[in-house]
């Protein structure tokens, strides 16, 4: 089956300098990592932060964040790895949100609370958190390109003037016969820069203003999921199953929930 498709798949997925080799998913994530500390940075200076602070408290947080990924991918995919040292190839791709968010969040704190010591006026870890959300789901969006590089991650067959044309050789076992799938990391991509766009415009029409610090990176965990749930059921790549769906389907339902709730009961005792 063939179709024409808007997306091609790339020829390469890394390009070489001399002696060293530039895989085009590394640059994506450190594109997106220079995008979230700017914008990050701006908004803390605008809620009591200073230029600058935003880059120092990433210097503990994104390479938390990159092994916080790295070890939930390769503990979900073990069985796609053909090595230890394989399972260490982070240019192949391979970066769990989940793990990503939880320690480079845990870096993000120890890099604050050192930085507090020598700025004790920063204000409250929350407000961090607010000021940076907005940035992190913009790398994110910038970094599910690294996925079209390295031709992975889509989703179910589509014939429509957007699908992504696959390669025979990237189909799934019992995919060969479609040529052309769902753009999955194209669609994550544009959901997390609508609820960056989202969070930004609420929080300057006050939506935020009298929350507790901290609920609008809430809110940014309970979009995404949501999001990102309803995009788990559209994949096809290898995936550990629970009762017939997607781990991280149910990692996506068990934190939305969990968000979501959070968020209500946050803004329900703001209005008492």
């Amino acid at each position: 089956m063939s179709n024409w498709a808007a997306i091609p798949s790339p020829n390469l997925s890394a390009v070489n300098i001399g002696p060293l080799t530039l895989h085009f998913y590394a640059l994506c994530i450190i594109a997106g990592i220079v995008i979230a500390v700017r914008v990050g940075d701006k908004r803390f200076v605008n809620r009591g932060g200073d230029l600058g602070d935003v880059a120092t408290i990433a210097f503990w947080a994104v390479p938390a964040g990159i092994i916080g990924g790295r070890i939930y991918h390769v503990l979900t995919s073990w069985g796609t790895f053909s090595s230890p040292l394989d399972a260490i190839a982070i240019w192949r791709g391979g970066l769990g949100i989940w793990g990503a968010i939880s320690l480079g969040t845990a870096g993000a704190w120890f890099g604050f609370k050192s930085l507090s010591k020598s700025k004790p006026q920063l204000p409250a870890f929350g407000v961090f958190l607010d000021a940076l959300a907005p940035g992190v789901l913009l790398a994110q969006a910038i970094g599910r390109w690294g996925n079209w590089f390295n031709i992975e991650l889509f989703g179910k067959p589509l014939t429509a003037p957007w699908a992504l044309q696959v390669p025979f050789e990237n189909r799934p076992s019992g995919y060969q016969s479609f040529a052309t799938f769902h753009p999955t990391f194209l669609y994550e991509s544009i959901w997390c820069v609508a609820v960056a766009l989202l969070l930004i415009k609420t929080d300057k029409a006050g939506f935020f203003t009298r929350a507790k610090a901290g609920t609008l990176f809430i809110s940014y965990i309970a979009l995404y999921t949501f999001g990102r749930g309803l995009i788990e059921l559209l994949r096809i790549d290898s995936s550990s199953q629970i009762l017939g769906m997607r781990l991280n389907f149910w990692t996506s339902l068990i934190i939305f929930s969990g968000s979501t709730a959070w968020f209500v009961v946050r803004k329900v005792s703001q209005k008492r």
